[in-house]
């Protein structure tokens, strides 16, 4: 009779990394993907001031109206990140006077460029006062000491 030898099996102590390649290459696409969605708001050059931080509740809508240098307006509600375009004074008193009437707790935020023309940011107050609107807060940069 023929004895065996049973030589003794060691575990194997490699972990496959095929699995976790696939998954990683799949994140990088699906962040490529989104990176350029998240990218919202219009390119505005925010004035300094040496305010406090505003107390922004996050579980409140925000509603937010920007100014360019350019004296185009454009409106955002919360964070929509789709391609807005520029619209007229007038739109923005009517939609933001629905907008009051159906939420009169949302936050509104003016966002100016500092090169924008005063008398914009002006006329940009009174139709937002008209809609409803009682104490936008401007979104401003802080003061840099440096």
């Amino acid at each position: 009779m023929e004895t065996m030898i049973r030589k003794k099996r060691k575990p194997v102590a490699e972990i496959n990394v095929v699995p976790y390649i696939d998954v990683m290459l799949v994140l990088l696409i699906v962040f490529m993907v989104t990176a350029p969605m998240l990218e919202q708001g219009i390119d505005v050059n925010l004035p300094q001031a040496n305010n406090e931080p505003l107390e922004i509740d996050e579980n409140i809508a925000t509603l937010i109206v920007s100014i360019t240098a350019a004296g185009e307006y454009f409106l955002s509600i919360g964070a929509m990140g789709e391609e807005r375009q520029s619209v007229t004074l007038r739109t923005i008193g009517e939609q933001v006077g629905r907008i009051i009437n159906a939420n009169p707790d949302i936050q509104v935020l003016i966002e100016g460029d500092k090169q924008a023309d005063w008398g914009s940011m002006i006329n940009l107050i009174t139709t937002l006062n008209a809609a409803g609107v009682t104490n936008p807060n401007f979104i401003t940069q802080p003061l840099d000491l440096s």
